[in-house]
């Protein structure tokens, strides 16, 4: 964990001393990121910070973008949903925040919306970790999603149930925005081939009480669990439901990470999760951006492993820096807004991602892969 300590930790106290140091980095191009750094998602919050990272850095030490260096402001939210509100208002105060970049949560992302703060603030958001449609539908022109939405991961989880002959689907899912936002896609796709849930089981937000979902999901008798929750709530769940006897095929969508499942489960529970995915697999340098993606990791992380979150943000930064390049010097809010609703067919390395003025999705791709017997994730 040095690479963290030594990174957000000094970044969380750049909001409290930008005055101190603004004059000094007037030409810097400055990026908000509110981020999980401590809670529930901390070990995400990091990954998602990483992925970011890397790139900047990498474009940075080329001379940064129109001469400009690239400078992100980190702040830690705790996953709480208040503080993602409190700190977002606190970054688009200031003027040189000239986007927002890679939030997490559902309902934190969707307070913003309700709220009208992006609105206020008049900055695009990239790549937020989050697929709920309420942040996709009705549309909404704040934020450019580099990831397929929980409606597109729950089709394809179903439709994989359903084609090994499973018709009795359970979903277990976190109490939140977030949760209710992955259970509306199991359900819809559920109900797309005539089937309904044997059960809906929630657990609590920022906790990992899982026992009466547990229960419920174990008395009734499903074939496959889809699960809608984060890490230490899923690695709860797999651990007491495998414990007790249960044996459904147990499936997740693409926020968790399969180290910290096996870590916290134990890989006997943890062996043969399946787990949806967003992005192309990271682990084999098959693609350009795979292999960009792990030789920046290895020069700028060297203590870090590759990741599923550090390649998506990887992805999420390397849209946001072609459109500060397409903004032009001295990038504004409005500028970089624009830029990036001209990426239409723009090609990260292998994966493409569309905008336009109607279309803030910027992909649908998903997959779904395994942990394997050593625990290591197979596609």
């Amino acid at each position: 964990m040095n690479f963290f300590k030594s990174f957000w930790r000094p970044a969380l106290a750049a909001l409290a001393t930008a005055s101190a140091i603004g004059s000094s980095h007037a030409a810097d191009i400055v990026i908000g990121q509110v981020a999980p750094l401590s809670g529930v998602l901390a070990s995400t919050g990091q990954q998602m910070v990483l992925g970011g990272k890397i790139y900047f850095d990498a474009i940075n030490a080329q001379g940064g973008v129109h001469g400009s260096k690239i400078r992100v402001v980190v702040v830690d939210d705790g996953y709480k949903v208040d503080e993602t509100v409190r700190l977002t208002k606190d970054l688009l105060a200031r003027p040189e925040v000239v986007a927002l970049y890679g939030f997490a949560g559902t309902a934190n992302v969707g307070k913003l919306l309700t709220d009208g703060i992006l609105d206020q603030g008049g900055a695009a958001l990239v790549a937020p970790y989050t697929g709920g449609e309420p942040l996709r539908s009705p549309f909404n022109p704040w934020i450019y999603h580099v990831r397929a939405g929980y409606a597109d991961e729950a089709e394809h989880m179903v439709q994989q149930v359903t084609t090994l002959g499973m018709s009795r689907i359970a979903v277990m899912y976190q109490d939140d925005g977030f949760g209710k936002a992955g259970l509306a896609g199991v359900e819809k796709a559920v109900a797309k081939r005539g089937l309904k849930l044997s059960v809906a089981a929630p657990y609590e937000r920022n906790t990992d009480k899982i026992e009466d979902a547990v229960a419920k999901v174990k008395a009734s008798d499903a074939q496959a669990v889809i699960m809608i929750s984060v890490n230490k709530s899923t690695a709860a769940f797999i651990k007491r439901y495998r414990e007790t006897g249960g044996g459904a095929q147990l499936y997740n969508i693409s926020v968790v990470d399969p180290t910290e499942i096996v870590k916290l489960a134990g890989l006997k529970n943890a062996h043969g999760l399946g787990i949806s995915q967003v992005v192309p697999y990271p682990y084999m340098p098959n693609l350009p951006a795979t292999r960009e993606y792990q030789m920046l990791l290895k020069k700028y992380a060297p203590d870090q492993h590759v990741n599923y979150t550090s390649f998506e943000q990887f992805l999420g930064a390397k849209v946001l820096v072609e459109a500060l390049r397409r903004a032009g010097p001295n990038p504004t809010r409005a500028k970089v807004a624009k830029a990036l609703e001209s990426l239409t067919s723009y090609d990260l390395g292998g994966i493409t991602v569309n905008y336009s003025a109607e279309n803030r999705i910027g992909s649908r791709y998903v997959e779904v892969t395994v942990i394997g017997s050593t625990g290591k994730l197979l596609k």
